[in-house]
């Protein structure tokens, strides 16, 4: 269902949420991607959505400008706060903590009049590309129960394919938007840096750079509805900066894309099913538009993997394993391995590896990290003379369709593709382009120059007008 639908008198929003609280009721058994929900608070603010609409008090122009999304109900991660539900970035020892107030994220969506409904599950901290914790269990995907939904936004991504609410928040520091919506078929905005508040998400960067590629943004099945989520949720310091209000004319963008492997140690190859997908776009815009994309080969791309990790090394801040306490001392590696082995520790098998891992992470000063912050730097200026203020690189989101749960333990580093993206602080959007030949979904991400968020948005919903985009999984959910 389109945004545009609700609040318009097409339809109630009373009719509209409870069509999701029943979607919700069926698929979760099923695809445990809701791990909380509030159903009966919500249906009281519906029903206060549509008085206010009957009674007239306010013209459609007024709500148009002011409350754009009265009544419209959408969903979030269990790591973003939503004032009054549990609060627990899929860690154990939260389990007990409400959210005192909301995220800034969900205040300004509440401030338009949309309402939240329920929480989605993620991997445990957000720090895994599968969605599975020991609090809330694993999330299936849609269109194959076997397989993932990807994390950290797995829960979301998998909603919104299933058709479980209008859209979707998430947050990404590595691909955590756009590797779910890669999964599930569906669309996701990983922002330009420092355009939209982070306060009420969980776990908080631990320096700068980390803070620099985090990003929260939206999730939905259809390209035209990530700009006005957008408008609502992007800080006002930084409208003027995105020209969002910009007519953007598609044969005034430039194309560059790579189809091509990062060439990283111990990262899958690209799939045929994927890389055909650059044939299909390129001749779409020779055809329709006369643009020829222009082919590019990044060497330094083959540092990815040591870019991205440099980019995560905490200054001062608490490594890994005090985050998994909540802060409240470490986890003790050995004792939590030998009870992953009886299946009684309160921490994922991944969690613990990543915490060992951590310790032996370059530290700041390293000649190593240095190094890669050096690359990343060089990187980071390569590519942004390479887009300018009128071009966009199409890159693979992920080199594969949905794995089967566990696989990423042994193909660890798959991220990357969109990891990439977060240290180099671009925005960028995750497009499907439908579905390869075992029925799963794929596409692309197309990456932009930082604050030309706006480019992303018009070659997403050119991609879509061409190739259909979200296609409703075959599942019987």
């Amino acid at each position: 269902m389109d945004i545009a639908v609700v609040g318009l008198g097409n339809v109630s929003s009373v009719q509209v949420l409870n069509s999701f609280i029943e979607r919700i009721k069926e698929i979760n058994p099923l695809l445990n991607c809701v791990v909380a929900n509030r159903f009966e608070e919500a249906l009281k603010e519906a029903q206060a959505a549509d008085e206010l609409i009957r009674s007239g008090t306010i013209s459609e122009n007024d709500l148009a400008l002011n409350k754009p999304f009265l009544g419209v109900p959408f969903t979030t991660k269990d790591c973003i706060a939503v004032k009054g539900m549990i609060h627990t970035s899929g860690l154990y020892c939260r389990q007990k903590i409400i959210a005192a107030e909301d995220a800034d994220v969900i205040m300004r969506l509440r401030n338009v009049g949309a309402i939240p409904l329920a929480l989605t599950n993620v991997s445990e901290l957000c720090m895994w590309w599968e969605s599975a914790n020991v609090l809330h269990g694993r999330t299936c995907n849609p269109y194959d129960t076997n397989r993932i939904v990807g994390g950290s936004s797995g829960g979301e991504g998998c909603i919104q394919a299933a058709v479980g609410s209008t859209f979707g928040i998430g947050s990404d520091i590595g691909g955590s938007i756009r590797m779910p919506a890669f999964f599930n078929g569906i669309f996701g905005h990983k922002p330009s840096e420092g355009i939209i508040s982070q306060k009420g998400q969980y776990p908080t960067p631990v320096s700068q750079i980390q803070q620099r590629m985090l990003g929260i943004g939206p999730m939905c099945r259809r390209a035209k509805d990530i700009l006005p989520i957008f408008k609502v949720i992007v800080d006002k310091s930084a409208v003027d900066k995105l020209r969002l209000d910009d007519k953007t004319e598609i044969t005034n963008i430039k194309i560059y894309y790579q189809d091509c492997d990062l060439n990283c140690t111990m990262v899958s190859h690209i799939n045929p099913d994927i890389r055909h997908l650059f044939t299909k776009i390129n001749t779409h815009f020779c055809k329709a538009h006369k643009i020829v994309p222009q082919k590019v080969a990044i060497s330094r791309f083959r540092n990815s993997v040591g870019m991205w990790m440099a980019g995560m090394t905490p200054d001062d801040g608490p490594r890994f394993g005090e985050q998994l306490t909540n802060l409240n001392g470490s986890i003790n590696v050995s004792l939590e391995l030998l009870k992953c082995l009886f299946r009684v520790s309160k921490h994922t098998f991944i969690a613990i590896v990543t915490t060992i891992l951590d310790r032996f992470s370059p530290k700041p000063g390293d000649s190593k990290h240095m190094y890669m912050v050096k690359e990343t730097k060089i990187l980071q200026r390569e590519l942004s003379e390479l887009m300018g203020d009128d071009g966009v690189l199409i890159l693979p989101t992920h080199p594969t369709s949905a794995p089967y749960h566990n696989e990423p333990i042994i193909k660890p580093l798959n991220f990357i593709y969109t990891g990439i993206v977060n240290v180099l602080e671009f925005p960028a959007t995750h497009c499907p382009l439908g579905l390869d030949s075992h029925g799963l979904p794929i596409g692309v991400q197309v990456v932009a120059n930082n604050y030309n968020d706006r480019l992303c948005f018009a070659v997403a919903e050119e991609l879509e007008r061409a190739f259909g985009g979200w296609v409703p999984p075959t599942v019987d959910v």
